[in-house]
């Protein structure tokens, strides 16, 4: 989740709970490991199944290695977008700032989280003093913790951002194993 706090509750116990929890522990089976994959994803991006589902399924659409291409729209959603340029918190408080209209995409108000971004996209706050004062303290509290992406441009003073292009996968972060995920969705295709 690329915060401090979720690493240590991500970090599992070698043995389950109880008291048998240390005897033994069942072999991980290849489909499980493949759901692993995708739970991963799944709960990183905040998407729903069917989501998930049908963003895979464009994804094979497009030209390329579909689990590149995958990642590649799962980071251009706006919602995800808003939350890498560090004017929300979290991936669900950037979800809930899109959803409350409060962000302005090429000159049109959108509540629409799962909005996938395309190059040259301009973003910016509605023209509400406390919503901007809200976003300057999100970037505040969010500076340090952040890596900024190459291929997205902010402007803190003017609270815009601007999609320079579609991320390759050496731009995205390495959270999951992308091409199992594909090998879990095509056997159910």
């Amino acid at each position: 989740f690329e915060q401090p706090k979720y690493d240590k509750i991500l970090k599992k116990k070698p043995h389950p709970p109880g008291m048998h929890g240390k005897a033994r522990k069942a072999k991980i089976t290849e489909y499980g490991k493949q759901l692993i994959e995708k739970q991963k994803i799944k709960f990183t991006y905040g998407v729903s199944e069917r989501q998930l589902t049908n963003t895979f399924k464009e994804a094979k659409k497009h030209h390329g290695v579909t689990g590149d291409n995958l990642l590649s729209i799962l980071e251009r959603r706006i919602d995800n977008v808003v939350y890498r340029a560090g004017f929300a918190i979290s991936r669900a408080h950037a979800r809930q700032i899109v959803s409350h209209g409060i962000i302005i995409l090429n000159g049109r108000r959108v509540t629409i989280p799962s909005i996938v971004l395309r190059t040259n996209d301009q973003i910016q706050i509605k023209e509400k003093d406390s919503l901007k004062k809200l976003i300057r303290s999100n970037i505040e509290k969010t500076s340090s913790l952040r890596n900024l992406p190459t291929w997205i441009e902010v402007n803190a003073d003017d609270l815009n951002i601007k999609v320079k292009h579609a991320p390759s996968r050496d731009e995205i972060p390495t959270l999951a194993n992308e091409q199992m995920v594909v090998e879990y969705y095509s056997k159910r295709a």
